[in-house]
Order: C-alpha cells, then structure tokens, then sequence
C-alpha cells in the first residue's frame, strides 16, 4: 500500500427533507384538516479512527464526499427517512485542518475516535405544525435546511512510542526488521526508505511501537533531501533512538547534523528523551569500538550504546533499553 500523509477533500452533509403540506382527504371524513408530516434530516459527515489503517492514499483517488439527504415528509403526518450518515475512516494521529491548511480543527489520538465533521440538514416542518385555533387549515410549511459543506485537509502524524532517526544508510530499517515484525526495504543506497514505517516490538510481555523515519540530511528542514515531509512525524513519538553509522567518518559531526534539522524544524523535538545508539560495530575491531566511543561520549548528556543487528544479543539488549524509554 502507498503511503500518503497529506490530502485535501470536499465534504457535504445531506440536505434536510422538505415539509408537507398534505390535507387530510377522505371519504365520510368532513373536516379532514392539515396532515402533512416533517422532513427527515440529512445524514452528517462523521472521520472514525481506524487502527488498521495508516495512510491517507484511499483520499487521493476520491476526494468529493457527500452524505444522504433526508426524505420529504408526507401525508398522515410521516416522517421523511433521515440520510445515512456517510463515516469516513482515517488513521490515528490524523489531523484535520481548515481549507487554509493552518487551522487545526480536529486531532485523533484515540482509537475509535470519532469527529462531526460536516452535520446534516434540519428537516422542514410540516403543515401540521402551523395549525391552531386561528388558522385550521395553513398551508405553510418550510424547506430543508442545507447540510454544511466543507473543503479540508487531513495530515497524518505517525503515533509511536520511538522514532529512529539518523543520516541516510545509517542502518535504521535493518534496525526495525530486526526489533520488529515490521518488512522495510533494505538496500545499500541513499534514501532507501522513502515513507515511515511502523512496527511494533515485544519484550518481557510488554509491546513498543517504533517508527523508522527517513533519513535526514543537512537542509532537510528547507526541503533538502526529503524535505520536511517526515519531520512531523518525529513529533507525535515519546522518544527518539538516533542511529549513527559508527564507520562515519566524523560521528560527532554526523550526530550534530542531525540535531541540527531537528532544531531547525522546532525547539519541541529538542525536549524529547534520546537514546543514541552507534550501529555497524560487527565491522571494526572492538579496541577501536572502544575508543570512538569513549571519544564521542565527551560533553554529551544522552544515554550512549552499540549494538550491530547481526548478534542476536545485541539486538536484545536494545529492545530491553526501549522499554525504559516509554515508561
């Protein structure tokens, strides 16, 4: 499934049903009077969070919605039928925004959640409902009201416990395969993922949700790269796991970097716990392991690992780690 996480669309509720303006007409009846009944209401435009989903891309290829109008009422005073409510299902962490795309106006964080986007039409009234003691036989009765109708924006934030972040290559979707039961492409390029991928990691019973974000390089938060278009994603997570490639050749400089776009992009995700993990360690010599790390470790104040994903204990001893970071 493609991965979509920004879409605008047209939303509109039902109109409401019209009124009657149906007399009562029958044999041996004298005084049939007015019997005309309301007019149903017009189904609303509801977004549901659905756990099950994860991008927006069902929205790119419908994008006008329109709920059901309600039914004219009739004579013998019935009610018109009230229009369907039309549900449209949406991922948790999605946003909704106003047609300026600025406006916030709804934010998901529950499953299950559920928001009125746009409501349906009141039902017209009846000749029924104007009849009194001066006026036995009105013939008034009153339209449906319009439903609202809307243009908004729907921006989905990935919710997870731990995002990963780090440059391109540095090893952060061999990290998800291998904590998770999550299948992200692997390969050695630049930018080989190209969307967030979500998996979720089980240790001592308990369960992590990890985001693997695209990697970030100098000037993402200006469109460099892949642009800010995955940043938002950083910011719905608890804490962050920065991954750097240990065989950089500067991994201070790699590790600022990255700090850098995250600044640049807003002082919040500054706030967040980090876990910087330096991976790849299988490829030197554990003396010189030993020596980049105590060099880097040097006026930082963030908890420092390694690890490589080819040693099952090493990827234990990450997953342990995690836990503590989202207590």
């Amino acid at each position: 499934m493609k991965f979509l996480d920004q879409v605008k669309i047209y939303i509109k509720a039902g109109n409401g049903g019209d009124g009657s303006p149906s007399f009562r007409r029958e044999k041996y009846v004298e005084y049939g009077g007015p019997d005309g009944g309301d007019g149903g209401r017009g189904g609303s435009i509801i977004l549901k969070t659905d756990e099950n989903l994860n991008t927006l891309i069902d929205y790119r290829y419908q994008q006008h919605h329109k709920a059901q109008r309600g039914e004219n009422g009739a004579g013998q005073n019935r009610t018109g039928k009230s229009g369907d409510n039309l549900i449209l299902k949406v991922p948790l962490g999605t946003q909704v925004f106003e047609e300026d795309n600025k406006t916030l106006i709804f934010d998901f964080h529950k499953k299950g959640e559920e928001y009125v986007a746009a409501s349906g039409g009141k039902g017209g009234l009846g000749n029924t409902r104007f009849k009194s003691s001066t006026n036995r036989a009105p013939r008034k009765f009153t339209k449906g009201n319009n439903g609202e109708e809307f243009t908004i924006w729907l921006q989905l934030k990935t919710i997870a416990d731990i995002g990963i972040i780090g440059l391109p290559n540095a090893g952060k979707s061999s990290l998800l395969a291998a904590i998770t039961n999550a299948n992200p492409k692997i390969a050695n390029y630049r930018f080989t993922t190209l969307n967030p991928n979500l998996g979720v990691a089980s240790y001592d019973n308990k369960e992590v949700t990890i985001a693997d974000i695209p990697g970030l390089v100098e000037g993402a938060h200006e469109g460099v790269g892949l642009g800010i278009q995955f940043l938002k994603h950083i910011e719905r997570c608890k804490s962050l796991l920065h991954l750097i490639d240990i065989t950089n050749l500067d991994l201070n400089e790699s590790y600022e970097q990255v700090k850098n776009e995250l600044k640049n992009y807003s002082n919040k995700l500054m706030e967040k716990r980090e876990l910087v993990v330096l991976n790849k360690i299988d490829l030197i010599d554990k003396k010189t392991v030993k020596g980049l790390l105590d060099d880097f470790s040097k006026n930082k104040n963030c908890e420092i690992m390694t690890m490589t994903t080819l040693e099952k204990n090493s990827v234990s001893k990450i997953k342990s780690k995690l836990l503590s970071y989202v207590s």
